[in-house]
């Protein structure tokens, strides 16, 4: 612990000497440290759970909900019916699904995961010229380092890549694993489009709606890496939040880790290989005049590791980030009046970063009083 020449502990100080290694959080697990550093130490409140809810069987009481894909596949229209059908019900019941039989080859899915890990596993020297905690740079290496004097660090490290409008230049990213990405970005713009066709549909609006108003064409790409944790009771690799996004795709290792919070319940989502976890954005929710909803949730810290996983967060194109946001005309009536009122996109995501207390959503700064 670093403390003051008055022998307080000095947050700011510890925050400026890890950041200053450059080396993330894998760096300190390389020293071998047996404690974790007081920076990362979370609120006992933030940490707290509830057992799992099992069945007289020993089951999870609580599943989430597994989209079948297959049938989109074929053309049959009544399994397309079908797939509309169940993505609206776990959309507004959960914001949360879970995804099978998805066009992605797992070949390439394993293939971004083992990248993501080599370029993390890198060493020092090699990843430290992507180091920074520059908002403008669109590919950047970093440790979640808090803003706020005495927010808690979260136990994981980050390599972002930005697509704006779909693009970015392949020289932006680093060697190691450049390919990996460009194919993985790829496929996930064509799934992109065919969900984007599905929430169209099950919101009862044209299949293009959601397309055509650009409000997914950009893609912030997270590839994440979640050292084993010394002292896991102490910390999360990701604390207690929902997405500034209209929707999030991710793809996960075997580890697990993640929980979703389901009726004041926390709960897990196990990794199945192959598949994806869709997930419902604020800026969905708002535009969707909360017919689906957005939910908090979080990345356990874990004794074992390293965790990897890829989240493709969706934002607008730059031509419709630039104008406003609302609640989707054809969704409001008299009986359904609008819940949210207008906003940019900038702005949101500026109230989110620099206002919000507990860093776990932004939505009810935003509705109509």
């Amino acid at each position: 612990m670093v403390v003051s020449s008055n022998g307080d502990y000095d947050w700011a100080k510890e925050v400026k000497e890890f950041d200053e290694t450059k080396a993330g959080v894998k760096g300190l697990v390389d020293t071998g440290i047996t404690k974790i550093p007081k920076l990362f130490e979370h609120p006992k409140k933030s940490l707290e759970s509830n057992p799992p809810l099992k069945t007289a069987d020993g089951t999870a009481q609580l599943e989430l909900p597994t989209i079948d894909f297959r049938g989109l596949q074929t053309g049959d229209v009544e399994g397309r019916r079908e797939v509309v059908e169940n993505i609206c019900k776990a959309a507004h019941e959960w914001g949360f699904f879970r995804i099978v039989n998805h066009p992605i080859p797992l070949d390439t899915m394993d293939a971004m995961l083992a990248a993501v890990r080599r370029f993390h596993e890198l060493p020092d020297e090699e990843k430290a010229p992507f180091y920074t905690v520059d908002r403008k740079r669109r590919v950047k290496f970093n440790s979640n380092i808090p803003t706020r004097e005495n927010d808690a660090a979260c136990w994981r490290d980050i390599l972002s890549c930005v697509f704006h409008d779909d693009q970015l230049d392949p020289e932006e990213i680093p060697s190691t694993c450049r390919e990996q990405v460009q194919e993985y970005v790829k496929y996930m713009i064509e799934l992109r489009e065919i969900i984007a066709e599905l929430l169209s549909e099950a919101l009862g609006l044209r299949s293009d709606h959601l397309s055509g108003i650009e409000c997914m064409k950009s893609q912030a790409l997270a590839c994440l890496y979640y050292p084993k944790c010394p002292e896991p009771q102490k910390t999360l690799g990701t604390s207690k939040h929902s997405d500034t996004t209209f929707l999030t795709l991710l793809m996960q290792d075997s580890i697990g880790g993640l929980q979703i919070l389901h009726d004041d319940q926390w709960v897990d989502v196990p990794p199945v290989h192959g598949a994806l976890i869709a997930n419902v954005g604020d800026l969905m929710q708002i535009i969707s005049n909360d017919k689906f909803i957005s939910v908090q949730h979080r990345v356990l810290a874990q004794p074992v590791g390293p965790r990897i996983s890829v989240a493709s967060f969706f934002t607008p194109s730059m031509k419709a980030a630039g104008k406003p946001f609302a609640p989707i005309e054809e969704l409001i009536s008299d009986e359904n009046p609008a819940i949210y009122k207008e906003f940019m996109f900038g702005e949101y995501c500026e109230f989110y970063k620099t206002k919000f207390q507990d860093a776990t959503s932004a939505l009810p700064h935003f509705k109509i009083r």
